[in-house]
């Protein structure tokens, strides 16, 4: 008898300790939210519903807007890569951006942040950050995302650009590389790559839902070539449909926003479906403007894309957040966030000391997501030299005015092209005082990029240590 009751104290014991366990990991996950950071590739604010879009349909978009946080001035650089390695590592570009296609191997990332503080990673979609187009060390490593902070990844373009005998485009039979293993566009034949991509973060979240997870999710949508979607292709060959007729850009454009949406809205289900909305924080922006070959309708006007450019166009980006239960519903926010705040608000929700590893760059906007005023920025920042056959530029602005390193100063919500550079004393006062505050801290940044950087410029200047913009007296 005694024996009985011995097995059935350990047998209990267990099952206690692995209730335990199991409530620890909950009370984690509540004291850590999951993070899905979604970002979608050359698409902006004009073809956005909640944003005033009329050519497209974004119905999952704007109901996490409606449930969520609507932010009015977020700010990316104008092409991909300055965006990506701005947003990864929370550094302002004049620090450690040297190459298109390229992230340092050596720099601390996001990805590093939430693993060192409990988090599960994955990154899934587009990579283009080895280094291909000029060949650098590790260009060909396929195992970077991981060094890069990722516990997995499922990627476009890792170590295979899209020429070549193993090389392929994004969308219809794309080849893949996932946690090591390279997956041929043959072995997808017929498959859609953003439907493959979504499945895998929904099953990694499914996998991750009792600890706390952090997924990057750098869309390939909607970036060129513009071709059918699942919802569109009809009867079509899926083998060729890569395929590019240009005479019908804008008609596969539209349909490819849509379908952007559409997974979106598989995401945010899925979340609710795993019993995790609570816990999870789902954040949706963009890498810079749309293409400029695309042109749209918005707000009476027309819009067309302004990629590679630094107007409002090209560097104005949506924002919205959606965390149940702690963001204020359907708040539209004035406050300024800039690429680098990413970094901090991840290390904030993290609960994250950060440290002489992490950047300096970034102001959290997490107290935001929870109903609370935060610390606004008073400016945003771009440099930009994008060593990819655009003009470099380097300007600050507030959510109204917007100055150049060249003195130009533009009034942007009246001036969307930035075809009237107003004259000192022309705006009035308040103009003035902003003018000369922008100019005070233009003064106090490292030199404006002023050569067209090409592909294989020699010269590269990068300014690590430069002092802190954002909060001088830290």
């Amino acid at each position: 008898m005694s024996r009985i009751i011995t097995y059935l104290f350990c047998a209990l014991f267990v099952v206690e300790s692995l209730v335990a366990a199991k409530d620890q990991s909950i009370r984690q996950a509540q004291d850590k939210p999951n993070v899905v950071l979604i970002m979608a590739d050359d698409v902006s604010w004009e073809a956005i519903g909640c944003y005033g879009a009329e050519d497209y349909l974004t119905p999952r978009i704007d109901k996490l807007a409606s449930k969520g946080i609507r932010f009015k001035n977020c700010f990316s650089t104008p092409i991909c890569t300055p965006s990506r390695v701005k947003l990864m590592t929370g550094q302002y570009n004049f620090r450690n951006y040297t190459h298109f296609g390229y992230l340092n191997p050596n720099d601390k990332t996001f990805g590093h942040l939430m693993q060192e503080n409990g988090y599960q990673t994955a990154i899934v979609g587009k990579w283009q950050l080895n280094g291909l187009y000029n060949n650098l060390p590790g260009y060909d490593d396929n195992m970077r995302p991981a060094k890069a902070g990722f516990d997995e990844f499922y990627l476009w373009q890792l170590t295979t650009g899209k020429a070549g005998g193993l090389g392929g485009e994004r969308f219809w039979n794309p080849p893949i590389e996932t946690n090591g293993e390279f997956i041929t566009k043959e072995q997808n034949a017929g498959e859609y790559g953003p439907e493959l991509m979504t499945d895998y973060l929904c099953d990694f979240m499914e996998r991750n839902k009792d600890d706390p997870f952090f997924v990057y999710y750098p869309m390939v949508l909607v970036h060129d070539p513009f071709v059918p979607t699942p919802d569109t292709i009809g009867d079509a060959q899926r083998d060729t449909a890569n395929e590019w007729d240009k005479t019908r850009n804008k008609e596969h454009f539209v349909s490819m926003v849509n379908y952007m949406d559409k997974l979106i809205g598989r995401i945010a289900d899925k979340t609710e479906s795993l019993g995790i909305a609570e816990n999870t924080i789902i954040l949706f922006t963009a890498d810079n403007g749309t293409g400029t070959g695309i042109t749209s309708n918005w707000n009476g006007m027309e819009i067309k894309g302004g990629k590679g450019g630094p107007t409002n166009m090209g560097t104005h980006v949506p924002l919205i957040a959606y965390w149940k239960g702690q963001t204020p519903k359907g708040k539209e926010l004035d406050d300024l966030v800039d690429f680098t705040d990413f970094y901090a608000t991840l290390a904030e929700a993290a609960g994250a000391t950060r440290g002489d590893r992490d950047p300096i760059d970034g102001r959290s906007f997490l107290p935001q997501l929870k109903g609370k005023k935060g610390i606004p920025r008073d400016w945003v920042f771009t440099h930009y030299q994008p060593y990819w056959n655009k003009v470099p530029a380097q300007f600050a602005r507030t959510e109204r005015f917007k100055l150049y390193r060249d003195g130009r100063f533009y009034e942007v919500p009246k001036d969307l092209k930035e075809a009237n550079d107003l004259a000192i004393g022309e705006a009035g006062e308040l103009s003035e005082i902003i003018r000369q505050q922008l100019q005070a801290f233009l003064d106090a940044t490292p030199p404006a990029p002023t050569v067209k950087g090409q592909r294989y410029s020699e010269h590269r200047p990068i300014y690590p240590d430069w002092r802190n913009l954002v909060d001088p007296n830290d």
